[in-house]
């Protein structure tokens, strides 16, 4: 697949660079001509072609790269209102991957975007300046054509589709409603879908059994696109469910990609090597699977994610209403304190691994950046006073279901191990909404090159931006973005190696990164100095029908 970069860019002579193509190889010193949206010349005769008006960029002591792809992205709506979008593009992203986790704003209905507004604004908000006009796939991806910071890639989200279909009921899909899935998610690519996502700890996604799944990958394989699963658990069962992922991949043809891919919980601490044997076994026998990983140890989602999937049946009103029972409170509080809910990866609830990030109703601001138990221990004189899991009620009522956590369960050495795998990429996962959003929305992307080449030679520089550029592009069918070479679409970061670094912090996460002076989106910066510029050359990146 070929790609349209945004014509009328001014040509821009870049002097001098240390360029790192994306293909893995050595860097070479050298220049750069963009012109007209793409790498015109690389070498002596950038500058001899040039055009008298191009833009001169001394880059010594700088890195050229190709734009960082984030392949794991909760920017669906902020491609479309947030123009500026300071936090990708100021740390080197290019192009974004949307509709992840099975559940997104297209294809819908009238019903259906209503409830899934509500079900994901911990994700994206509740924006009074977007229409929703769009329902199609197609007719969203026509919207982001209107104009954005980057460029956008969208997986047609499952559960957005099983909703459409057979609505929020925990329910085997009937022979009929399988093949209506089927026509949903082939229509989606045919407009321009790189794959689907699923969201299989989230309802109504979850409730899809693995034949409904292998049903719909082979839809998704027929038309070239690629399978991103957010799998059934995380946490206990975790290597069973990358096992059904990866069986999934095997039976329907279908090549898979494992979001956010690693092993979290206490349960699963230092276990990232059995997850890569998995991984390396099935790659042997001829399955085709990449993945990605953020950077950080905590991960991020919603309060209401941590509910049984019993109680989320019917769709986040019914939800609300549902929690005004005694007797569901006591069966809920059951599962979270002793069994371990299947919204919280099967593992019992540690009320001080979470921490509330983001709140929708501006009541309960005081309690973003606090932990679910220190709340309950420190505020006195409240009915969930020394009783964390009624806060947790109350909260999901109180600001009806929209309230955005962190939580702390990560491992180090997992991570580490996970962002070494040669099939690994890069993926924020970032949510930007909230008081205190988890700072990889920011930093994923200058943390690898910073944090984890430079200080802790994890990976080496040439291999990382590999990681971050080609390996990631080649998923996406891209023939021409993530290198560096003549005739390939003039996305491209300009970053300082001994500089690169995240800023964003847990206290501060809306903080620009270090390092990156200059970033190219189809031939036009939208980072000169440091600074975001005015330009909007984003487009949709649209796979071609197969």
């Amino acid at each position: 697949m070929t790609s349209r970069p945004t014509a009328g860019a001014r040509a821009v002579v870049i002097r001098g660079a240390r360029i790192v193509d994306g293909t893995g190889g050595p860097s070479v010193h050298g220049s750069l001509l963009l012109d007209r949206g793409r790498i015109a010349a690389i070498g002596a005769s950038a500058e001899a072609d040039a055009p008298a008006d191009a833009l001169i960029i001394d880059a010594d002591g700088l890195v050229a790269s190709p734009g960082f792809i984030d392949m794991h992205a909760h920017s669906d709506l902020a491609v479309l209102r947030d123009h500026e979008h300071l936090a990708k593009v100021s740390q080197g992203v290019t192009t974004e991957v949307l509709g992840q986790d099975g559940l997104s704003y297209a294809p819908t209905d009238d019903r259906t975007m209503s409830i899934v507004r509500q079900q994901i604004a911990g994700w994206n908000g509740q924006p009074d300046d977007v229409d929703f006009a769009w329902r199609t796939v197609g007719e969203y991806l026509d919207r982001v054509d209107r104009g954005a910071a980057l460029n956008v890639a969208y997986l047609v989200p499952q559960g957005s589709v099983r909703m459409l279909v057979v609505g929020t009921e925990n329910r085997a899909a009937t022979a009929d409603e399988i093949a209506r899935m089927q026509e949903l998610v082939a229509a989606g690519l045919r407009e321009g879908a790189v794959g689907m996502s699923s969201g299989l700890t989230y309802v109504p996604g979850m409730f899809a059994d693995t034949e409904e799944l292998v049903a719909l990958c082979r839809t998704v394989a027929e038309h070239g696109g690629f399978y991103a699963p957010h799998q059934r658990s995380y946490g206990k069962g975790a290597l069973e469910a990358y096992a059904e992922m990866i069986d999934i991949s095997r039976r329907s043809g279908c090549a898979l990609h494992l979001t956010h891919a690693t092993m979290n919980f206490g349960v699963n601490a230092g276990r990232a090597a059995e997850l890569v044997a998995l991984i390396d076994a099935a790659i042997a026998n001829g399955v085709d699977i990449t993945l990605d990983t953020y950077p950080y140890l905590p991960g991020s989602t919603t309060l209401s994610a941590l509910l049984p999937s019993w109680a989320a049946v019917g769709g986040p009103d019914a939800t609300i209403e549902r929690l005004g029972d005694d007797d569901v409170r006591a069966r809920i509080r059951y599962e979270l304190e002793v069994l371990g809910t299947d919204g919280c990866h099967g593992v019992v609830t540690d009320w001080a691994t979470i921490e509330i990030s983001g709140v929708a109703n501006p009541e309960l601001a005081g309690f973003v950046g606090r932990t679910v138990a220190d709340i309950a221990a420190e505020d006195a004189g409240h009915a969930w006073s020394g009783d964390p899991t009624a806060l947790f009620f109350a909260l999901l009522e109180a600001d009806r279901l929209a309230t955005g956590i962190l939580q702390h369960v990560g491992d180090e050495a997992n991570v580490r191990t996970m962002m070494a795998h040669p099939a690994h990429t890069g993926g924020s996962d970032g949510i930007l909404i909230g008081a205190k959003p988890h700072p990889r929305a920011w930093g994923t992307f200058p943390r690898y090159l910073g944090h984890y080449v430079r200080e802790e030679g994890v990976l080496g520089l040439e291999d990382a931006v590999a990681h971050l550029t080609s390996r990631p592009a080649a998923r996406l069918g891209l023939s021409d973005r993530g290198v560096l070479r003549v005739g390939a679409v003039a996305d491209l970061v300009l970053f300082d190696p001994a500089a690169i670094a995240d800023r964003a912090t847990f206290a501060e996460p809306r903080q620009q990164a270090a390092g990156i002076p200059w970033v190219f989106v189809n031939g036009a910066a939208v980072i000169a100095d440091g600074r975001r510029t005015d330009a909007v050359p984003g487009r949709s990146i649209r796979r071609s029908p197969a």
